[in-house]
């Protein structure tokens, strides 16, 4: 980070300048014995010793030993994985290349014989069918469906299994637990009193979509900012859940702002690790010398999540009612409207229909949902990470570092962030 860099010592390139030398470069790949770092951090004067001895600090032999071998093999400095771009990586060249059956075989094969091993031999049938069950499913094949590919002669018969295996309900149920372990989900509110919330739909919601081979930018769309589509369905807004897996702190004298802060602060940090792979929460209180995520670029992020209804509540919900529930609350409105006519002659027979509708009501299964405020909240960076503390005022907007948002006519909402996240090249 050229702004806090000190003495001219710079360790991410070659092209740095060193304390004391401004023509020599603080590190020459394949010599340790010509580099500055390593004259540094062995160095018996204490002038030039790195870390400086009133730091406290000491490296261990071993950590100057790998820093040596680092330079030998060639000093290769790479960003961090998450800022790299995906590219599909070149098959190795493999020996036995009769026994690839697709790309990845390649890469398994490629290791096995740089240890000088050799593939096991094919699984027996039996032994097969329970892998494959178990692998995908976490659960044995029954007689009846293990007796289905034992009898099965066809070339494809292997192909056949694992699509009937994939096309199961409890693939989803196997696989979407991790993907609720990302969400956070829990069906208790946390803290001190964490008591029971209403939203196994979205656990549903996951699963089914699992189950459904959802797209995956559809799948990040929907659960990131469902409610923000056009004419969002019921399964749309369903998923948006996925941030309502927030703690929520129900115990007496407990500041609904602060929560609620809390709960955004939750939002961010997992929108970071799930989709761009990076602990951002670092930067919520201070920026970090070698971190490329500053703490303004974090309170832009936080922008997009800042003006949920929720505070600190198990609010807004979404009802769920059954096709027999809306039939039957339709028909109690007709019978209540009628009553209401002829008050006050049908006075208590208006207070039954009332009460009967509020106990049908109260009975229909609830989610939690996203949903923003009409008036975006301003936002600030707020100094040290302290709610109470505010500092410049921050728009929505995405890392510097990162691929930027396109230009939009309004306010940049979630929706925006979402379609972002999915493909940033995207106009």
């Amino acid at each position: 980070d050229p702004e806090h860099r000190e003495g001219g010592l710079r360790l991410d390139t070659f092209e740095a300048a060193t304390a004391d030398d401004s023509s020599s470069p603080a590190i020459k790949p394949g010599d340790p014995d010509g580099s500055e770092m390593i004259r540094r951090i062995t160095s018996a004067d204490p002038d030039s010793l790195m870390p400086p001895p009133d730091s406290g600090l000491v490296l261990k032999p071993e950590q100057i030993a790998l820093f040596g071998e680092w330079i030998r093999q060639g000093a290769r400095y790479q960003p961090h994985w998450a800022f790299s771009p995906i590219v599909r990586p070149i098959e190795p060249q493999v020996q036995r290349g009769d026994w690839v059956r697709n790309p990845i075989d390649r890469f398994i094969l490629a290791r096995i014989e740089a240890a000088t091993l050799q593939p096991s031999p094919p699984a027996d049938p039996p032994t097969l069918v329970r892998r494959v069950y178990l692998d995908l499913l976490g659960l044995p094949p029954t007689r009846e469906e293990a007796d289905a590919f034992l009898n099965d002669t066809s070339a494809d018969a292997y192909e056949r299994l694992v699509d009937r295996v994939l096309a199961s309900e409890h693939y989803g149920e196997r696989w979407g637990r991790y993907w609720l372990d990302q969400a956070r989900y829990a069906d208790t509110n946390g803290y001190s009193i964490d008591s029971e919330r209403s939203i196994w739909p979205y656990r549903d919601w996951a699963i089914g979509a699992l189950n459904r081979d959802l797209p995956f930018d559809q799948f990040t769309i929907e659960q990131l900012a469902g409610d923000l589509l056009p004419n969002p369905t019921t399964e749309q807004r369903i998923a948006t859940g996925f941030h309502r897996n927030t703690l929520v702190n129900q115990e007496g004298g407990t500041d609904a702002e602060q929560f609620r802060n809390e709960a955004v602060v939750d939002r961010v940090n997992t929108t970071g690790a799930v989709w761009l792979g990076l602990t951002i929460g670092c930067a919520q209180c201070h920026n970090h010398k070698y971190d490329p995520i500053s703490q303004r670029d974090y309170y832009q992020l936080f922008a997009f999540f800042n003006s949920g209804q929720d505070v600190n509540s198990v609010t807004p919900t979404m009802s769920l009612p059954s096709p027999e529930q809306t039939q039957q609350l339709a028909e109690l409105d007709r019978q209540i409207a009628t009553a209401k006519k002829e008050v006050p002659k049908a006075e208590n027979a208006l207070k039954a229909k009332e009460a009967e509708r509020k106990k049908l009501a109260a009975s229909i299964s609830t989610t939690l949902v996203m949903a923003d405020l009409p008036k975006p909240r301003q936002t600030h960076v707020l100094v040290r990470g302290d709610f109470l503390r505010k500092g410049d005022l921050v728009q929505p907007d995405v890392p510097a570092v990162l691929p930027g948002l396109a230009e939009t006519s309004g306010p940049r909402t979630r929706l925006d962030l979402a379609r972002w996240l999915v493909d940033p090249a995207s106009p």
